[in-house]
């Protein structure tokens, strides 16, 4: 990574330990390493520690599963983020367009830590979940917030790839205190005073917001888009399209909530409680199709329409009202991203879709469970997982991206990708012989002398799989990364890697409730085998999207094709 300075050289941004030097020595950078770390703890305590608490007190799987079901505030973010941009706070606007919002979610997030440390899931689950929705939602908008304030303050002295790069030091601190530090002080506290520690370290960004410069907010910031160009569909039906697309994911949004509400609220004494699995069944297709293949559906009869010259603008429009631009900003973050994917790749959509949906679906599915597994089941305690996952596995996950950087350096990003899909599903069998005794880990241990760290093995055989997990996880999350950075078109980038990458939470999301109850039902090593068989799934749609790509290479290479397309297919088939 590097950035350009003033006189024009080329200067190496600073790494490890020289991320913190530079952050002391400048404002705007300290404030991004405090930002970060404000980004970081809510998500650590809210989907990952928070199952660790539940489990510790006797809350069943499936029920973990769907209050889980909170971490998809962070896939929708893209939904409610025109409101971040344009909606001026009442009384905090003074304090500026990004610290008003700021202010709000910081307090907020502080409240949710101290309204969970109050409360008792084991009593009152209803209002416990209820809280934990309110901290993720205040959570996802303060990411939104932070973005926005990362790009606005940039400038010569504090340049974006230097703010991002602590952006990440600081978010990677905040996993080891709301991950590790929990879990070693659940070793000796209980979890709600865990819970109103980590309040008033939330608390305390408050500070760094006061202190944060802003930008002013001028009309400027809203420009006139291709949306008002001559050729693009008229406004009217662009919001027939936008309504259906946004019924849908307004439906699919309330039925999800609904149930959790449902679930969460549920009387032992309901001749009909609510089956999590039956739910996951019956309308996990209907919420897969409303929010992926209706927009989908949309994109494609409007590019239909463009091509044949139908409900298109003639002349270009003048610049909108407030409510033309909000409707135009919606229209970009739900319609737009598929409509410019349809229209490039055509047919081939629906692989990249499946790919997408599927690719990290073996991490998401079962990650909530993993502190459940660890400590509840595997009897280990809070200071050796906090050791082996939070400490230990972020060296391997570091080891897992490095090791993605060499493959796509030597093989290319295809196989890549491959390889990720792989070792990503190959990983859960590492974790179903964990669970079923480790008799395979235990040999591997013993061949390799790794025994020696431990005459019962216990540490050893944690280690080995955690170790597997995240060599795995990092690997196929760089070589995800860069596949979605690939199909992301130039123009419309942002938005449409927002829609694209948030689609990777939705079926693992929504899978976790059945899966829990499973586990409930049947145990940890049948599933751990069943969402290995899962990873096949993945391996698949690459295996399609290598020979989709492959084909365009050699389509581009014998004949006249769009300029855009034969890039694009060299890219993905050679880069």
């Amino acid at each position: 990574m590097a950035t350009a300075t003033a006189t024009g050289m080329v200067e190496q941004a600073p790494k490890g330990l020289g991320l913190l030097k530079t952050a002391l020595r400048n404002r705007k950078t300290a404030i991004m390493l405090v930002f970060g770390f404000a980004a970081g703890l809510p998500y650590t305590l809210l989907i990952g520690t928070l199952n660790a608490w539940l489990g510790e007190w006797e809350i069943d799987l499936a029920t973990i599963g769907v209050v889980s079901w909170i971490g998809l505030a962070y896939a929708f973010k893209f939904l409610w983020s025109p409101l971040v941009d344009r909606v001026r706070l009442p009384l905090l606007e003074r304090f500026g367009r990004r610290r008003s919002w700021l202010f709000v979610c910081q307090l907020l997030l502080t409240l949710t830590f101290f309204g969970l440390a109050m409360s008792d899931p084991r009593l009152a689950l209803g209002w416990f979940a209820l809280v934990a929705v309110i901290g993720a939602f205040a959570s996802a908008t303060q990411d939104v917030v932070i973005d926005a304030w990362r790009i606005d303050v940039a400038d010569e002295r504090a340049p974006v790839e230097i703010l991002s790069a602590i952006y990440q030091f600081g978010y990677r601190i905040a996993a080891l205190i709301g991950g590790a530090l929990a879990l070693v002080l659940s070793e000796r506290v209980s979890w709600p005073m865990v819970y109103a520690i980590m309040g008033g370290f939330m608390a305390l960004t408050l500070i760094a917001t006061a202190m944060a410069p802003d930008t002013a907010r001028t009309e400027n910031d809203i420009q006139e888009t291709a949306l008002r160009k001559a050729g693009a569909i008229e406004p009217k039906w662009r919001m027939i399209g936008l309504a259906i697309v946004g019924a849908g994911w307004l439906w699919a949004i309330w039925t999800v909530a609904a149930f959790m509400i449902r679930v969460v609220t549920d009387s032992p004494d309901d001749p009909n409680p609510p089956a999590v699995g039956d739910f996951t069944k019956s309308m996990g297709p209907l919420i897969v199709a409303a929010t992926v293949i209706l927009p989908a559906i949309v994109a494609a009869v409007f590019n239909w329409w463009r091509s044949r010259g139908e409900h298109v603008i003639e002349h270009d429009l003048a610049t909108p009202d407030a409510t033309g631009r909000a409707a135009d900003h919606a229209y970009s973050a739900l319609v737009l991203p598929l409509e410019e994917l349809v229209k490039r790749i055509g047919w081939g959509v629906i692989i990249v879709l499946g790919l997408i949906l599927s690719y990290r679906i073996t991490d998401n599915i079962w990650g909530s469970f993993a502190f459940p597994f660890y400590l509840q089941e595997l009897k280990y305690t809070g200071d050796e997982v906090a050791f082996a996952s939070k400490i230990f596995g972020v060296f391997m996950t570091m080891a897992g991206i490095a090791i993605g950087g060499i493959l796509f350096a030597t093989l290319g990003r295809m196989p890549t990708l491959m390889i990720g899909a792989i070792v990503a599903a190959a990983s859960n069998l590492l974790y179903a012989d964990l669970a079923a005794g480790a008799a395979n880990i235990d040999a591997f241990a013993r061949f390799f002398a790794l025994d020696t760290f431990g005459s019962d093995l216990r540490m050893v055989r944690l280690l080995i799989a955690i170790s597997g997990e995240n060599i795995a996880g990092g690997l196929a999350g760089a070589a995800f990364v860069a596949y979605l950075s690939s199909i992301t078109s130039r123009e419309f980038s942002a938005v449409q890697y927002a829609l694209l990458s948030s689609l990777t939470f939705l079926i693992g999301s929504l899978g976790r409730a059945a899966i829990g109850e499973r586990i409930d039902a049947i145990g940890y090593a049948p599933v751990f085998l069943f969402t290995a068989m899962i990873g096949l799934i993945a391996v698949m749609f690459v295996a399609l999207e290598w020979m989709r790509t492959a084909w365009a290479g050699r389509r581009a290479a014998v004949g006249p094709v769009p300029a855009a397309d034969a890039a694009r297919a060299a890219e993905g088939d050679t880069a």
